[in-house]
């Protein structure tokens, strides 16, 4: 295999380009799976806090399981647990949009809500766990580090891109076609293009219980080391701040009459945290991977207090502007630091525990600030998310603490 002085080109060359294509629009259902259950619940039954209890089933289903695809992609290979789940997971979604327009009882639609994130596919970690593979199993040790750092850029900026999109999405198909719209959208592209993302060739890198040298696995209790576990707290804060961010803009717009709104102006964020989600690559190295953590959770936290105060919808657009600022670069940082410290053999194990400390953070958070917003108000749910901008801030600060000094 030929490699080019420039790392990009030589990880393109490993891969192809539709590789990314495939992994970009297999990602979408999963972004599009917790705001559409939410926006399905609220207008199809009518009760905000029921469809944050059922959006937070979803976040727990994923929570559970996801980090067991996880380990049993890292033993058994990502070919077959992808695909069980892209069939699995079509049904779950399917079966949601029917039980939701029936009179069956609320336990009923969290139930559903619950296995549709327990099937869901993990194609993020996945995606990341491969191409790290890749990366280390077929380049040169002088370009594996910048290869790395610009691999995570890529694939953060892409779930960004997605988790914006996503919401954006689904409120548009809801808008213009139905409330299930949205969910039977998200079932047929599982089933095309989760299954795509099985059988590409990439997918046999990542198949066996050993590592390019033969080496077995890690001991699981390497998973919980405390380097490991302040980077998931870190990023589950992260998790924890899409939710209240989300949750309290709806009720923010839903005041001014124009909820709908409210994955619009959502967007506004993830446009600026994509871009520089992929500008990160370019930081020189100097300013170190915990430096970037505290630098950036420190502007998130300064975004977040804005937030907290905005009266306006101008105010409240600057504030998104100003946290997008802060959310990507530190979602990159982390996930890099993640990939650095994964046991050997663990990649896919690690990688979705950071996905679902997302996931898991978006759900606690999402229920909470519902019941915040429709108990004490609008202005009580609008500081959550600078209180999950805090946790993000402390983690990087005790990473730094706990960290060695030296690369």
């Amino acid at each position: 295999m030929t490699q080019t002085s420039h790392s990009s080109p030589s990880l393109l060359r490993l891969t192809g380009i539709p590789y990314f294509v495939i992994a970009f629009v297999a990602r979408l259902p999963f972004a599009m799976m917790v705001v559409g259950v939410l926006t399905m619940v609220v207008t199809v039954r009518g009760s905000l806090s029921l469809g944050g209890l059922t959006s937070a089933a979803v976040g727990l289903g994923t929570a559970l399981f996801g980090p067991l695809l996880g380990a049993a992609a890292d033993r058994w290979g990502q070919r077959r647990v992808l695909l069980m789940c892209a069939v699995l997971n079509a049904t779950m979604l399917a079966a949601f949009a029917l039980v939701v327009y029936t009179p069956l009882a609320d336990a009923v639609v969290l139930g559903s809500a619950f296995m549709i994130g327990a099937t869901a596919p993990q194609v993020s970690p996945m995606s990341r766990s491969r191409l790290v593979t890749i990366i280390a199993e077929r380049m040169p040790q002088a370009q594996r580090a910048r290869t790395t750092s610009a691999t995570m850029s890529y694939e953060s900026a892409a779930d960004e891109t997605v988790f914006v999109f996503g919401p954006f999405l689904v409120g548009i198909l809801a808008s213009f076609i139905a409330p299930w719209a949205p969910i039977a959208i998200a079932s047929a592209l599982t089933l095309l293009f989760v299954g795509a993302f099985a059988l590409h060739p990439t997918g046999r890198h990542v198949s066996v219980e050993r590592d390019a040298d033969g080496r077995a696995p890690s001991a699981v209790s390497e998973l919980f080391r405390p380097a490991l576990l302040v980077v998931v707290v870190g990023i589950f804060g992260i998790g924890l701040f899409f939710g209240a961010s989300l949750t309290a803009l709806t009720s923010f717009m839903a005041d001014r009459d124009a909820a709908e709104q409210a994955g619009l102006l959502y967007g506004v964020m993830g446009v600026g945290s994509a871009v520089l989600a992929l500008g990160v690559a370019w930081l020189p190295p100097r300013f170190t991977l915990h430096a970037r953590w505290i630098v950036f959770a420190a502007v998130l936290v300064a975004g977040s207090a804005l937030f907290a105060t905005a009266t306006s919808v101008s105010t409240m657009i600057a504030a998104l502007a100003l946290v997008g600022v802060g959310v990507g670069p530190t979602i990159v940082t982390q996930y890099s630091l993640g990939a650095a410290r994964s046991p050997l053999g663990r990649s896919a194990t690690v990688m979705t525990m950071l996905g679902s400390g997302v996931v898991v953070g978006q759900a606690v958070a999402s229920a909470v600030t519902g019941a915040v917003a429709e108990g004490p108000g609008t202005s009580a749910a609008l500081l959550l998310p600078l209180a999950a901008a805090s946790i993000v801030l402390v983690a990087g600060i005790v990473n730094r603490i706990i960290s060695p000094r030296h690369h």
